[in-house]
């Protein structure tokens, strides 16, 4: 199959997830395939917010309106520039992905294809259902895919590289158990913001949702904030009060609820609001419902931090703090050609 054949299949996968990027679904009878489709996929919608309290509509919408917009022909076209393809030596890879937050894996699952490569997928029990389907879609609407494309719930065999995401515990086990394999290993990582003091009110409200969106379960999510001495938390808070509503979604508040009694039984000094809390801490990973920070004396000490710290981050929120920052409000809007953990995964299969 030629590149050109790949990169088409995923345009018209782009215009299929089109229908259902904002919360009424709309069918486009242009979309290919889509009697076939169309039904089936608001089905699986449906069955991934049963099965996960986590996956709300409102998020699986945010998520399949992410890929809308990046699987068109102007960022594939861009995307697959950068590279060779020429060369590629048709491999199998395995993919084992995490269920954190909706289609967490499919950069994964598209780089592999987009590579020419087979891909066997073992995904999380967290989010199975709607990956398959579009998977079925990719089939029908390039048929040189059957066959490319594999799951699996059991152990994984005959692949000659893996992918794989998790925790950094079982990334440990991972490490072991992939040792004589070319592989990705990804841990856990966080995000953080470093604020200045001088933002204006879009900026934090843009901040909200880098910290709301998804509940926070991403690796891109703002779990840190980095603060200038003496900083007013008015202006954050009043800027986080367009997320208030959160607190009615019972498995959020469930979480609040829990670790506002361990911070007060446990005599932590913390601040809150009714839906958030945020609590002085040096860790980067805060519970739900809670952001930790740190105060810093000043840039350069804290940008020569966080480069050595590096390991243990995901994204960085900030305005004119460091080079690759991300403007408020787009940690959950990264292009095809931004890798998680900055390892570039096309490099790493074209290499297979």
């Amino acid at each position: 199959m030629e590149l050109q054949q790949r990169i088409n299949a995923f345009i018209k996968l782009g215009a299929f997830l089109s229908q259902f990027s904002s919360e009424e679904f709309k069918k486009n009878e242009t979309v290919p395939q889509n009697d076939l489709f169309f039904d089936g996929f608001k089905h699986q919608i449906k069955i991934a917010q049963e099965s996960n309290g986590w996956f709300t509509k409102a998020n699986i919408v945010f998520a399949l309106n992410g890929w809308t917009n990046s699987l068109n022909k102007t960022n594939l076209s861009k995307w697959v520039s950068a590279y060779n393809f020429n060369k590629t030596n048709q491999k199998n890879v395995a993919i084992i992905m995490a269920g954190n937050i909706p289609l967490v894996g499919f950069h994964d699952f598209i780089s592999v294809l987009i590579s020419g490569h087979s891909v066997t997928v073992k995904q999380s029990s967290n989010d199975k259902h709607l990956l398959p389907f579009i998977a079925k879609y990719l089939e029908y609407v390039e048929p040189e895919f059957k066959g490319k494309i594999k799951f699996t719930e059991g152990q994984l065999e005959e692949f000659d590289a893996v992918i794989a995401t998790g925790s950094s515990n079982t990334a440990r086990y991972f490490e072991y158990y992939f040792k004589n394999k070319p592989s990705i290993i990804r841990k856990n990582r966080n995000s953080v913001a470093v604020l200045s003091g001088k933002e204006t009110k879009e900026e934090l409200e843009n901040l909200s949702e880098d910290i709301f969106r998804y509940y926070g379960l991403g690796c891109r999510n703002v779990s840190k904030l980095f603060l200038p001495k003496n900083y007013n938390f008015d202006a954050f808070f009043n800027a986080m009060y367009k997320w208030h509503p959160i607190i009615n979604e019972a498995k959020y508040a469930n979480n609040y609820d829990y670790n506002k009694a361990v911070y007060l039984m446990s005599e932590f000094n913390m601040l809150e609001n009714g839906f958030l809390m945020i609590k002085e801490d040096e860790s980067y990973a805060s519970p739900i419902a809670t952001v930790f920070y740190e105060f810093y004396e000043d840039f350069t000490t804290l940008n020569h931090r966080l480069l050595n710290e590096k390991e243990n981050i995901q994204c960085i929120v900030a305005k004119d703090f460091i080079n690759n920052e991300i403007e408020f409000g787009n940690t959950q809007k990264p292009n095809l050609w931004d890798y998680a953990d900055n390892e570039d995964t096309i490099a790493f299969l074209l290499k297979l």
